[in-house]
């Protein structure tokens, strides 16, 4: 049921039983996926990261990267209660899904349920995922990559709104940051190529059940890296250019004049190639 997009009834088919019994064994599966979500996705550690960082910047010139964040939408058929705070900017019924992620693909941190029609910055703040951002969970100054959709901050580093002004340092900066940010359309691409079923419109009505069928397949996606279980074709998930709602006032102005502040000092080793040390 994960890695197809088939129905419980072509499903129930193929293995000859009922789509009751089909239904059952998969939320059994996935509720006991879901009893070692903390087994398997976990917040890399001190050693961890700073081999995170040191790949990142080996390859990409970006300092101090412990993983990347991005939203992305799992379509769902319409539910039967509010279906319209599910509808996203692109149209259809989505459930929002917010995933970090290592150098490795390996998916540290995810927040999957709330609705379609939620902006990116809003499923951070419900996320709970600020409370994570501490200097014991981001040593050495480090931070998460984000795009601009997200607002600056000392622990999410995003790049600059081109405005048509850019200086040649902030292009610089902002391609070095694209180029490290793949990182995560790689990872949702692998998740959602592997597990087809969030491809497509997802066959389930439980808009309850969903977010924990989400995080089981972050599970299974984890053990499949862990097992060196790679697949060849992967799609990489990239969001079109569309305009960008900012929802910067939602920050305190302190956080953003860190953000700020810690993201000229980017720049300006990143121009004068003196890596951020």
């Amino acid at each position: 049921m994960m890695a197809t997009p088939n129905s419980y009834r072509c499903v129930a088919d193929r293995f000859n039983v009922g789509k009751a019994t089909a239904w059952r064994c998969v939320y059994k599966v996935v509720n006991a996926l879901y009893s070692h979500f903390h087994t398997f996705i976990t917040w890399p550690d001190r050693a961890r990261a700073e081999n995170i960082w040191t790949h990142v910047k080996n390859k990409y010139k970006f300092p101090k990267v412990i993983g990347a964040i991005d939203g992305t939408h799992i379509k769902i058929a319409a539910p039967k209660l509010h279906p319209e705070a599910y509808i996203n900017r692109k149209g259809y019924h989505s459930i929002q899904t917010q995933i970090i992620c290592d150098n490795e693909l390996k998916i540290t941190h995810v927040y999957a349920g709330q609705v379609g029609s939620v902006h990116d910055m809003r499923v951070f703040r419900l996320s709970g995922f600020e409370d994570m951002c501490t200097a014991e969970n981001f040593p050495e100054n480090s931070h998460l990559l984000g795009d601009a959709a997200y607002g600056i901050q000392k622990y999410i580093i995003v790049p600059f709104k081109d405005n048509g002004h850019l200086t040649d340092a902030q292009v610089k900066y902002n391609t070095c940051l694209s180029e490290a940010r793949m990182m995560v359309e790689r990872t949702i691409g692998l998740l959602k190529g592997r597990f087809r079923s969030l491809l497509d419109i997802l066959p389930m009505r439980r808009t309850d059940l969903i977010p924990k069928y989400i995080c089981a397949c972050c599970v299974l996606h984890n053990i499949c890296l862990i097992r060196n279980d790679y697949i060849d074709d992967i799609p990489i998930i990239v969001q079109p250019n569309e305009p960008v709602q900012y929802e910067i006032e939602n920050i305190p102005q302190i956080i953003r004049e860190e953000g700020i502040e810690k993201r000229n000092a980017i720049v300006y080793h990143l121009q004068n190639e003196n890596y951020f040390e």
